[in-house]
């Protein structure tokens, strides 16, 4: 199933996704006529993302079929319960969300197998739109030197190995009905943000939107 006003921005670790979240919050913000916006991410604040975050800094060591759980568990408070991604978007908010589904069946499909990725998450409807932040795994890495918590992901062998992991199933999420739009994630901030703009306003959500916010 499709969920209708509902966008992902995926990548591998220091692709930005989090700098475009910022770019586009400030966007909406400063306009009075664009559609409510909810920003969120995954892992999410909630207790069991709170558990998930802890994991990944290597402050709590989990068994991997753990954290994978613990990943599904938290994307289904985040979809499901009041106020979530589901709800949200019914009631006409455009909800854009820093990792979904695709992140489990890439991390936790490298991490613990894909047929385990796959049956906890095939649950979980689709996005309409999926934005993927396409960079060198090398230049990813680099970006992430001055960050003061690596995390266990967070290194170059495994980093190459997500890149091709999501190159490998972006093709079925278009499959699935998926508006699946690639961009080159090492251009400038500004760049990046002009062809994400140009992608969300594609979604009817924005289509209709007649006013010079949507340029």
């Amino acid at each position: 199933m499709i969920l209708r006003n509902f966008a992902v921005f995926e990548g591998g670790d220091g692709s930005g996704t989090t700098t475009q979240l910022g770019l586009l919050q400030n966007r909406f913000t400063a306009s009075a006529t664009l559609p409510p916006l909810y920003l969120t991410s995954e892992p999410t604040d909630g207790p069991i993302g709170l558990i998930i975050r802890s994991a990944l800094k290597g402050e709590l060591p989990l068994q991997r079929e753990t954290l994978a759980t613990l990943f599904a568990a938290d994307r289904n408070e985040h979809v499901y319960a009041p106020g979530g991604l589901e709800n949200r978007s019914q009631q006409g908010e455009l909800v854009i969300s820093d990792r979904y589904v695709l992140s489990s069946l890439v991390y936790q499909g490298i991490d613990c197998g894909e047929a385990l990725a796959r049956r906890l998450n095939d649950r979980f409807p689709f996005p309409e739109l999926l934005v993927f932040f396409d960079i060198e795994s090398e230049q990813a890495i680099t970006r992430m030197e001055g960050r003061h918590v690596k995390e266990i992901y967070e290194y170059l062998d495994f980093q190459i190995q997500v890149r091709k992991w999501y190159h490998s199933l972006l093709p079925w999420y278009a499959q699935e009905g998926v508006r699946v739009v690639i961009i080159d994630a090492s251009q400038s901030p500004q760049a990046v943000a002009a062809e994400i703009w140009r992608a969300l306003k594609e979604m009817p959500i924005l289509r209709d939107v007649h006013d010079h916010d949507i340029e």
